[in-house]
């Protein structure tokens, strides 16, 4: 389980809630209500240990399943060799650590900690009777403890695409500094023609140039190493270790047709074998600075590119990205309550659109909002002012650009009490205008991140039903969710933008996944379905009937080819170290390929076709 969470004081009053919120925090107690989070404390068993105690031994039967509230615990192997560092909102025991009811691991504490202990029985029911409290685990089985196959990597995935390079004709002083400045170790040498001619490494500097007492102004070249041991971009991970063992060096170039291309350092190595989603949102929890935060999620569309590679689905990856924006988001809270002192009131920060339906992937802007509690003063918005800029400007920050619609915290519209949501939630139900339409739209994917999570039901708890049964503003979501149509030409064949800056290419997301989105929420208001999550919405649809078992199952598969499509052409860009965006040529796919993405733009304008009868039946 990700550690998602942080036990706060600032939510709710007393101990019990305190920590029914706090799992409401923690995937997956996150996705079941929060009666049953209730019901589970209730049957739960606190547990408080010293630092060194254990928790279980290797060998030992399993009581269920234990989450960590408060302190640090570690992970052993049989051996006693370190697998893991857990913290608050982390879980293990039952479906982490365990073979016909033995413990795998051998667990204690590291500090002083403060455990919550599931039984197993209540556990195997959750797992039994709530759908998305077992894909959580099924999904989370690629992020378990172990070393990464680097040796079958290509390399393409491994190095750092257009490194910084020099002339060898650069001072020594002039590459010093831009080593300095640019915080590498080596700097490939080239030619004007971008040809490799050489390669020089801080050591060189050290024992060549300084310890020798060479003036500044010496050319490079008269220290560089020439004509230096490269690649091929064909060449795996194991050659680079082959390479870097055999010659003692820690740094390669990848050459093809002698014009460099990248270069691969030890820091690669590392950074390949380390990166996971888990390792990036437990080092985003100790992040002191907004600036530490953006330099974590950094390291986002190195991971999406390796999670590609490793052939996960579509909805894995985008989960696992979602997670990385949840922690950097609650991460930002604690620093900007820490900033501005404990909230006069209690508020819930909220995700909508990508973030809210756990679907952001390498590129994506943000959409949030805050629930504030009645008890709110008109005073108190100073605090939430300044909160809600803080947060998002440090999202921005992050990489996670300002929306342009506005529709943020940061925009006094969408930071108020819980009576003025339930207001605009009944007005955009009661008379659905085309702005009504597109607001609803967006505030049909809200989901908390952080903070009080009971407020979340107090705005949304019937709001799900009294949509569903107003046929006219269902019948308007209709019109409104089929206007991005998927792009196909006259006869049939997959139709490209016409002009502009992105001409010749296909926008995967607002004429591709997007269709499917709009349809999947326009599904879970006809049948009142919760999930948010698109391809969850989908298979919720089939189970209720709300559509037919072919439709569904052809408008999955068709959703699966072009979100799967979407992100191997972002995981490409990040390998080939461009900016990553939505716009893919189609000849970048192969015959077979672009049949595939014109018969899934077929199935999805066939399901847009039957909402629109279903409308004019209505209208």
């Amino acid at each position: 389980m990700a550690p998602t969470a942080q036990l706060s004081a600032t939510s709710s009053p007393t101990e019990p809630e305190r920590i029914v919120a706090f799992l409401g925090a923690s995937a997956p107690f996150s996705d079941i209500d929060a009666a049953e989070r209730g019901r589970l404390l209730a049957a739960a068993r606190r547990l408080t240990l010293e630092a060194g105690a254990g928790v279980y031994a290797y060998g030992d039967a399993l009581a269920g399943f234990y989450v960590i509230l408060e302190g640090r615990v570690e992970v052993r192997d049989r051996s006693g060799a370190l697998l893991s560092l857990l913290g608050p909102g982390d879980g293990f025991g039952e479906r982490g650590l365990l073979r016909e009811g033995r413990a795998l691991a051998t667990v204690s504490a590291q500090t002083a900690v403060d455990l919550l202990l599931i039984s197993a029985e209540d556990f195997k029911r959750l797992l039994r009777d709530n759908r998305a409290f077992e894909e959580f685990f099924e999904r989370s089985k690629p992020e378990a403890p172990r070393p990464a196959n680097l040796a079958a990597k290509p390399i393409a995935e491994i190095m750092t695409a257009q490194p910084i390079t020099c002339r060898p004709d650069h001072t020594i002083q002039e590459v010093a500094r831009m080593m300095r400045d640019k915080r590498v170790a080596c700097l490939p040498i080239t030619d004007d023609a971008a040809k490799l001619i050489g390669i020089v490494t801080t050591k060189d500097l050290t024992k060549r140039a300084l310890a020798e007492g060479m003036p500044g102004d010496t050319a490079v070249s008269a220290i560089m190493t020439a004509d230096p041991i490269a690649l091929d971009p064909a060449a795996l991970g194991g050659d680079v270790l082959f390479e870097m063992l055999e010659h003692g060096i820690g740094h390669l170039p990848v050459v093809a047709d002698g014009a460099l291309i990248g270069i691969v350092s030890q820091t690669d190595l590392t950074r390949v074998q380390a990166l996971s989603s888990a390792t990036l949102i437990r080092e985003l929890q100790g992040a002191d600075t907004t600036a530490e935060v953006a330099r974590l999620t950094a390291r986002i569309p190195t991971l999406l590119g390796q999670l590609v590679g490793a052939g996960h689905r579509h909805d894995v990856i985008t989960r696992l990205v979602t997670d990385i924006a949840d922690a950097a988001t609650r991460r930002l809270l604690r620093l900007a309550e820490k900033e501005l002192g404990t909230p006069p009131v209690p508020y819930l920060w909220l995700a909508c659109g990508s973030q809210g339906r756990r679907e952001q992937t390498g590129v994506s802007d943000q959409d949030n909002c805050l629930f504030i509690d009645d008890a709110m003063k008109p005073e108190d918005d100073a605090y939430f002012e300044a909160l809600a800029r803080i947060v998002t400007t440090g999202l921005a920050e992050c990489g996670y650009m300002l929306c342009p619609g506005d529709m943020m915290a940061s925009n006094p519209r969408w930071r108020q009490p819980i009576r003025v949501w339930r207001e605009y939630f009944d007005g955009w139900i009661r008379k659905p205008d085309p702005m009504a339409q597109m607001l609803a739209s967006v505030m049909f994917d809200l989901r908390p991140v952080a903070g009080d999570f009971s407020l979340h039901d107090a705005v949304i708890g019937d709001v799900l039903e009294r949509a569903s049964a107003n046929s006219i503003f269902v019948a308007h979501m209709v019109k409104n969710a089929v206007g991005h149509a998927p792009p196909l030409g006259l006869f049939g064949g997959v139709a490209t933008i016409r002009s502009g800056e992105h001409k010749q290419t296909i926008d995967l997301k607002h004429n591709g996944v997007v269709s499917v989105v709009d349809l999947g929420r326009i599904y879970a208001l006809q049948g009142r379905l919760r999930p948010v999550n698109t391809r969850a919405r989908l298979e919720a649809a089939l189970e209720a009937k709300v559509i037919s078992e072919t439709g569904g199952r052809d408008l999955i598969d068709a959703y699966d080819f072009i979100a799967e499509t979407r992100l191997r052409h972002q995981a490409r860009q990040a390998r080939d170290g461009v900016s990553i965006d939505n716009f893919m040529s189609p000849s970048r796919l192969s015959d077979l390929e672009r049949s595939h993405m014109r018969d899934a733009f077929v199935v999805v304008r066939t399901m847009q076709s039957a909402l629109t009868h279903t409308r004019a039946a209505v209208m």
